[in-house]
């Protein structure tokens, strides 16, 4: 890359205009080492283009520079929000919620978010510290609000933060708010058009009374209140992985009627480094280690992680021969949805209309559970906007009960319009309750469901390419698949991460199950089937 003196060229021009009076002085000193610098990699990483507003907002590394995130460019970010606002609802008080996760910079950007909406006449509820993402999403809807921002790279490395976007209904924007925001955004071409002064008036601190609301919704989600009295002492550990879900989830638990909570004292501290862990993520083993191993000094029942912004849940659960297994993001959707729907059967709640939601990537036994039960199953494009978007289309049709993905995240409410660790993990604990009342585990329950509604196994595999060359590679690889199907009676999805340096693939395949001592089995024959469909795509 340093080898080629056109892009060379191209970003030193562009970084040189960020030497200007307008940009603060850091950020000055910064970008000069970088052109002094004899290596031009940093450079050109910073500069080869600008960060993109996509349909949800941005995500980067921080630092200086048009393809870092940084209060320039989460200035422009919300400068053009601010003016698609007015434009959208030119009568009337326009309100957003802001919020943030623990990184770096996360309260610095949200801040000078706040304060681009009230410099430009919006009023502004901005959350006192860091809160779940999915409780802004609440926020929304509850305060009214046409609009909301939160600051948060999810569970992505401690050096990314992001920039999500939400629209009236408390769901991440969509068509045709999504590209008509770009379209402002992109019209901003100078850092003297963002207006940085903010006005104190116009924002209002927000916190203790949201988080009870929220709270009492969550509650109401609760479908056996009974069956937590009598099991209320279930061994539980939960890890926020030293994000945001410390705020509430425990509290949650608690309000559930749940009594022993075992916390994982080192991940209790916020901390955008998340030092005790590679990744903070709960969909990678690792990150379950210290908690694993409280379990076991403990001998927990169960456990359970959110990540850093709390709106994606991690599970590991025992099997019969005292194991600690991770149930992955398939299963957990499946775990939540069965037992929804069997307890709406079950309580005579079911009028006929109600309907659950997955995405198009996550196992197809959630349709044969929800055809089993006789509830309709929507598919919709990955991601909880798309769930969201059903929920919107669907008002007045019908009765939304739940909807999920396979990466770990699952939405049991329409309260919130964004995946909620907070209100999966109560119901989770509920679920763990209602079996043992049966003289059941999750591994149980799993294989009960398989047999009831056959027997199915899912892999996720990404694959990692960062940088300018990484994104070249990627644009490349999807047009092999694209061109390259595969067909074997497995289902095989590929996809572009829209928010990370990676290509995602989704494998599952499927297989009969009628007794529940060939789970075991049935196992290893699928994982050797996804090892062959792994090396057919090259991924192996």
């Amino acid at each position: 890359m340093a080898n080629n003196t056109d892009l060379i060229k191209e970003v030193t021009a562009k970084a040189q205009q960020w030497l200007s009076e307008e940009y603060d002085e850091a950020t000055r000193k910064a970008v000069q080492e970088m052109l002094d610098a004899e290596d031009k990699t940093n450079l050109i990483e910073s500069f080869y283009k600008d960060l993109e507003f996509g349909t949800g907002g941005l995500r980067g590394i921080m630092g200086p520079g048009s393809n870092r995130m940084n209060i320039y460019t989460v200035g422009a970010a919300t400068q053009g929000l601010a003016n698609y606002l007015k434009e959208a609802f030119p009568e009337g008080e326009i309100k957003v919620v802001v919020g943030h996760d623990v990184r770096h910079n996360s309260r610095y950007f949200a801040e000078t978010v706040a304060n681009i909406f009230s410099a430009n006449g919006i009023k502004v509820y901005l959350f006192e510290d860091f809160r779940p993402t999915p409780e802004l999403s609440f926020a929304i809807r509850h305060l009214n609000c046409q609009s909301g921002v939160n600051i948060t790279a999810s569970h992505n490395p401690k050096e990314y933060n992001g920039y999500k976007a939400y629209w009236e209904d408390g769901a991440q924007v969509l068509a045709p708010h999504d590209t008509k925001i770009i379209e402002h955004v992109n019209k901003i071409k100078s850092v003297s058009e963002i207006k940085f002064k903010g006005n104190p008036d116009l924002i209002v601190s927000i916190g203790a009374d949201i988080d009870a609301a929220f709270l009492q919704a969550v509650k109401s989600l609760s479908l056996d209140p009974e069956v937590i009295k009598r099991h209320h002492d279930i061994k539980i550990v939960y890890t926020p992985i030293h994000g945001t879900g410390v705020k509430l989830v425990p509290e949650s638990l608690r309000n559930y009627g749940f009594t022993n909570i075992i916390h994982v004292p080192e991940q209790d501290i916020p901390s955008g480094d998340f030092p005790t862990v590679v990744s903070p993520n709960p969909e990678v083993p690792s990150a379950m280690a210290m908690a694993i191993e409280r379990a076991k000094e403990t001998d927990a029942d169960v456990i359970f992680a959110s990540d850093p912004d709390a709106d994606r849940i991690g599970c590991v659960a025992r099997d019969r021969k005292g194991n600690y297994v991770l149930i992955n993001g398939n299963q957990i959707v499946m775990i939540l949805l069965n037992y929804i729907m069997v307890r709406y059967r079950e309580l005579g709640l079911l009028k006929g209309d109600e309907y659950a939601v997955k995405t198009i990537v996550t196992t197809e036994t959630i349709r044969s559970i929800a055809d089993n039960q006789g509830i309709t199953l929507y598919d919709c494009y990955t991601g909880f906007k798309w769930i969201a978007n059903v929920i919107r289309e669907q008002e007045g049709k019908g009765r939304y009960i739940g909807g999920g993905e396979e990466s770990y995240g699952f939405m049991a409410e329409s309260f919130c319009r964004d995946k909620d660790s907070v209100s999966a993990i109560s119901l989770m604990a509920e679920i763990a309750a209602w079996a043992r009342d049966r003289g059941m585990n999750y591994m149980d329950m799993l294989q009960d469901i398989y047999l009831k509604n056959g027997y199915s196994h899912e892999e996720g595999i990404s694959v990692v390419r960062p940088g300018k060359t990484g994104a070249d590679e990627i644009k490349a690889m999807m047009v092999k698949f694209r061109n390259n199907a595969t067909a074997d009676g497995s289902k095989v999805s590929v996809r572009p991460s829209g928010t990370e340096p990676k290509i995602k693939f989704y494998i599952e395949v499927h297989d009969k199950m009628t007794d529940v001592a060939q789970y075991d089995e049935l196992n290893v024959a699928a994982a050797g089937k996804i090892e062959v469909i792994k090396k057919d795509l090259g991924i192996a």
